[in-house]
């Protein structure tokens, strides 16, 4: 239940708070006042869509603020705190802030939220109908919606099991039509893929084989400049024959070791001088051993082995020019291998998927017989109900029939085509309610609707935007009298422009413009006594202290007490 709104700077509201509370609140005001603006607040609040056309002239934002009371109210509890919001003892904290460039900020339970979480909260605390809600009633989809949610529980479970069967046969049956569809360029890409990876398997690459090749490539093309550069190099380190008797390194360090040993005992400063020079002569000796390592074991026929290496590399070039890297040919024989397994597989799948979709399609008919046998003996009742509540609303011939065709296809929400018709008077044969209902008998239609489903299926709140529209006299007493009877199971806010409703109000709110000359800003007040009276004049007659709009209102106010 809505203890209380707050709204600033929306529309012409400079500044107003609504004290709403349990029961029935009628909000009236002139036109253009700002009525309107109040179910517009209301609809921030539960997550509509934010303008900043409805920031009030020369205001940075508009902010609305509601305060609930919640009882009973679990999955609005849980959300709150999925969304990191508080409760304060059941009381919930929704606000809405609209920035003149229309940036929008929700609040719940105290902390910043995203907006969608208002609307996710709107469906467990509010229904709103507005005019544009009435002529939504003209829809199938909107009447089915109004059959299932008089149906209850038993048709929600069924309505669950069957969308979930429904879901997994659309899916099969969607895969199995693509395998088919796709059959043959499937069966193209298997044998493409077949002989790529053939011939991958065949070549057998191995990872760095590509840059080991090419080094190895590199050595064999330049073998006979490595031996004659090694074999250089040895022979000027540690000759076996030096040449024109010129000594090699070894022989000119072993020469120099000697000289330095035959001093080093007269001075200590040559002892470390004395041994680089032996460590150099070791190197040596050590580096000579290595190049004459290293020319044992150069190939002796590189040309053989060069031309088997450029083979081999060529082989590695052309799957490299079809795929990529070697990376990326590696990669392609892991990952089109698991493809080949997926695609050589589709007859085995299609098959499958066939008896699949044969068995789930049966189970989806049996489900949908089920919705449908709910929903027609939930049209028998409802259709009985709201014929009842049409004649306690000035329409006693009226007689309304809900009907359940089971001729359409299987969708998401059975295959049902849900209407409902109105018979307006004996000997009139039944239309559908989109043709058959004036503005006046469809916003009658839908609160006796809501009356009924609000037994079957009770919402905290109702709200209702000129629910009386077309609607006039007796009949508008009725529609009163049917809110009055709404808000004993739960609250009612109505915005009304006809006394006979408002005076069915425990609660009357009046939205009154004023201006200064320059500024024309809206406030709301609530209305006790002769306030009050006078107000129901004006609606009445459009004169405040209208004697005899006074003497009706007062008329009106003791019809609707001695009705409570």
């Amino acid at each position: 239940m809505i203890e209380e709104l707050a709204i600033r700077d929306l529309g012409v509201i400079a500044e107003a708070t609504l004290p709403l509370g349990p029961g029935f609140t009628a909000v009236t005001g002139e036109t253009g006042a700002g009525k309107t603006m109040v179910v517009t607040a209301l609809g921030l609040l539960l997550g509509a869509r934010a303008d900043a056309a409805t920031v009030r002239a020369g205001a940075k934002q508009a902010w609305v603020e509601g305060r609930w009371l919640l009882e009973d109210a679990e999955a609005v509890a849980e959300r709150v705190v999925d969304a990191g919001g508080d409760l304060d003892g059941g009381e919930l904290l929704l606000g809405r802030s609209v920035s003149a460039e229309g940036r929008s900020r929700a609040i719940v339970g105290g902390r910043s939220a995203p907006v969608g979480v208002l609307g996710e909260l709107a469906d467990h605390l509010v229904v709103v109908h507005g005019q544009a809600d009435q002529q939504r009633l003209r829809s199938t989809a909107a009447q089915r919606d109004a059959l299932d949610r008089f149906a209850g529980a038993d048709l929600a479970a069924a309505l669950e099991a069957y969308r979930t069967a429904y879901r997994t046969w659309r899916s099969d049956a969607d895969e199995l039509a693509r395998l088919r569809e796709e059959h043959d360029a499937r069966a193209r890409e298997a044998e493409e893929l077949r002989i790529a990876l053939e011939e991958i398997e065949t070549a057998d690459p191995q990872p760095g084989e590509d840059a080991a090749l090419a080094e190895r490539a590199d050595r064999l093309t330049n073998l006979e400049d490595l031996r004659l550069a090694a074999a250089q190099a040895h022979e000027l380190i540690s000759a076996e024959a030096p040449a024109d008797d010129t000594p090699d390194a070894v022989t000119l360090v072993e020469a120099a070791r000697r000289h330095v040993d035959r001093v080093v005992s007269h001075d200590p400063a040559l002892a470390p001088i004395a041994e680089a020079v032996a460590g150099a002569g070791f190197a040596l000796a050590d580096a000579a051993a290595e190049l004459s390592g290293y020319l044992a074991g150069l190939d002796a026929d590189g040309a053989a082995e060069l031309e088997t290496v450029q083979e081999r590399r060529a082989v590695l070039a052309s799957l490299m020019r079809r795929h990529g890297s070697l990376d990326e040919v590696l990669a392609f024989r892991h990952h089109g291998g698991l493809r080949l397994v997926e695609l050589d597989g589709d007859d085995d799948r299609i098959a499958e998927l066939e008896q699949a979709v044969e068995r789930r399609a049966a189970e989806v008919g049996e489900l949908a017989d089920r919705v449908s046998a709910l929903r027609e003996s939930a049209a028998e009742r409802l259709a009985g109900a709201v014929t009842a509540e049409l004649a306690a609303l000035a329409m006693p011939d009226a007689e309304l029939t809900v009907t359940v065709d089971r001729t359409v296809e299987p969708g998401p929400n059975g295959r049902d085509q849900v209407s409902i018709l109105l018979r307006p008077h004996p000997g009139a044969e039944p239309r559908p309610v989109s043709k058959g209902a004036s503005g006046g008998e469809l916003s009658r239609v839908m609160l006796a609707i809501e009356v009924v489903i609000a037994g079957a299926d009770p919402v905290p709140t109702f709200v209702f935007d000129e629910v009386d529209a077309g609607v006039g006299g007796a009949a508008a007493i009725e529609i009163g009298r049917r809110l009055a009877r709404l808000a004993e199971r739960a609250q009612v806010i109505v915005v009304t422009h006809l006394a006979q409703v408002a005076a069915f109000a425990s609660n009357h709110l009046s939205v009154v413009k004023g201006t200064d000359g320059r500024v024309t800003a809206s406030s709301v007040r609530q209305l006790h006594g002769a306030d009050r009276e006078a107000e129901m004049a004006r609606l009445l007659s459009g004169l405040a202290d209208s004697e005899s709009g006074l003497a009706h209102a007062r008329e009106l106010l003791e019809i609707a007490d001695a009705a409570a």
